[in-house]
């Protein structure tokens, strides 16, 4: 193992032991898992996947994406449309600076952990191909993972459902959507995206 990637897997490690104190658990091959810990495995794992030369910093950035997300619960912000973003930016900043002390603590270079944040926060999503790389990654993990217990909370609200698809659809590159038609998804899920896509059309 070359001193790269037993840095990256010491790092990889350090944000696994932080993400298994998720007080919140899913069900994985039966098992209890905390959710935040398999979120970070499967983004490594569909960023591999995806893009199989990405640098060290992006690796980072996937895995840490969510780190102690639980740390600031969605009630602390209004609930309406702009305590949303303000939980949002709050989350993004949360995350950087925690995988920043990470970093550091593994004496990575200043300039390494600034891309790593920046990835984190998207700044210059669409413009920056690492950062819209990631944002492809977290759309296809939750295609692949998460899409169907989320549209089970919209108690077969399909005008909803195809409108956050649509809008998750629009995030991704030609590639990612690529990848994602390839899983594939479910024919009710294809008729929804392309309901809401008409109506963002319209």
């Amino acid at each position: 193992m070359s001193l790269t990637a037993a840095r990256l897997s010491d790092v990889y490690a350090e944000i696994d032991t932080v993400n298994a104190k998720d007080p919140g658990h899913v069900l994985v091959d039966g098992i209890a898992t905390p959710a935040n810990l398999i979120y970070g495995r499967r983004m490594s794992a569909e960023l591999e996947a995806f893009c199989p030369h990405a640098s060290e910093a992006l690796k980072i950035a996937a895995r840490g994406q969510h780190i102690e997300r639980w740390i600031i619960p969605r009630n602390a912000y209004p609930m309406d449309r702009l305590g949303y973003h303000a939980w949002r930016n709050a989350l993004r900043d949360h995350h950087a600076l925690r995988l920043a002390e990470i970093l550091a603590s593994f004496e990575f270079d200043a300039e390494t952990i600034s891309r790593v944040q920046a990835i984190v926060r998207k700044e210059r999503l669409r413009l920056d191909p690492e950062v819209q790389t990631l944002e492809d990654v977290i759309c296809l993990v939750f295609l692949k993972y998460e899409l169907d217990a989320f549209a089970a909370k919209l108690h077969g609200d399909d005008i909803r459902l195809g409108d956050i698809l649509a809008k998750t659809w629009r995030k991704m590159s030609a590639r990612g959507q690529e990848v994602a038609l390839a899983i594939p998804p479910p024919p009710a899920i294809v008729a929804a995206l392309q309901a809401g896509l008409e109506r963002l059309r319209a």
